[in-house]
C-alpha cells in the first residue's frame, strides 16, 4: 500500500479532469490570433522574443477580463506583433539596446517603428479591417518608448509586455542575458516593472510573481531541493 505521502494513488483520476473550456484562466490561442502568430513567428526568432511573446499573450488574456474597456481584438494581435521589429536590429546590439544602466533608445525606437510596419503588413495580409489595423499599429509604435498609455487597450499591452519580466520564465531569460543570479535578476526586473505598470490588476499580478520568485530563491526553499 502507498504511504500517505506517496505521489502515486495507484488509480486513474483522469475522468475527474474538467475540459479546459470549463476552467477559468486556462487558455489557448484564439483562431484569429493563431493566424497572426503564424505570420509573426518568423520575425520573433531573436532574443527569446518568440517565447516572451507567447507568455505575454497569456498575461494579456488574464488581464483583459479585469480591464473592461480594453478591446481583445486590438490587444491580442498587438501583443503577438509588438516585438517583431527586433528582427531588423542586429542581435549583437539588442542587449546593448535594453541593458540596465545603458541602453540605446535609438534602437528601441527603431524596433517600434519597424514592428508597426510589420504589424500593418501582417494584419493587412490577413484581411483585418483598416480601422483595427490602425489601432494595433498605434499601440506598437511606442509600446516601449511612450511613457503614457493611449487607451485601456494600450495599457494592457504595455502591462502584459512588462509583467512577463517577473515571471519565472522572464527571470530565467534575464539571468542569461546579463549573467545574473536568479536573485539578482528578480530584484532588477521587479524594481523596473513595479514602477512602470498602468493597471492595478497588472500590479497585483507582478507582486504575485515577485513573491513566488522571492520564495524560489529563499534559503529555506533552497534547502528543500
Amino acid at each position: 500500500m502507498s504511504s500517505p505521502t506517496s505521489t502515486r494513488l495507484n488509480r486513474d483520476i483522469r475522468a475527474h479532469i474538467p475540459p479546459a473550456s470549463d476552467v477559468p484562466g486556462v487558455i489557448s490561442l484564439r483562431e484569429a490570433d493563431a493566424a497572426v502568430w503564424r505570420l509573426a513567428a518568423p520575425h520573433l526568432a531573436v532574443r527569446n522574443n518568440d517565447s516572451h511573446t507567447l507568455y505575454a499573450y497569456g498575461i494579456a488574456r488574464a488581464l483583459l477580463p479585469l480591464v473592461p474597456d480594453a478591446d481583445p481584438d486590438v490587444v491580442l494581435p498587438a501583443i503577438l506583433l509588438h516585438d517583431t521589429g527586433w528582427s531588423t536590429v542586429s542581435e549583437a546590439l539588442i542587449l546593448e539596446a535594453i541593458a540596465p544602466g545603458g541602453g540605446r533608445p535609438d534602437l528601441v525606437r527603431r524596433h517600434e517603428v519597424e514592428g508597426a510596419r510589420i504589424a500593418s503588413s501582417v494584419l493587412s495580409e490577413l484581411g483585418r479591417p483598416a480601422e483595427l489595423v490602425a489601432r494595433v499599429v498605434e499601440i506598437i509604435d511606442g509600446h516601449d518608448s511612450r511613457s503614457v498609455a493611449l487607451s485601456p487597450s494600450d495599457a494592457v499591452v504595455k502591462d502584459a509586455d512588462k509583467v512577463w519580466r517577473v515571471t519565472p520564465h522572464g527571470v530565467d531569460i534575464v539571468c542569461g542575458w546579463f549573467d545574473l543570479t536568479r536573485e539578482e535578476s528578480l530584484r532588477i526586473t521587479s524594481l523596473r516593472v513595479q514602477g512602470s505598470l498602468f493597471t492595478e490588476p497588472a500590479r497585483a499580478m507582478a507582486r504575485g510573481f515577485a513573491a513566488i520568485g522571492s520564495i524560489d530563491v529563499a534559503p529555506e526553499r533552497q534547502t528543500l531541493r
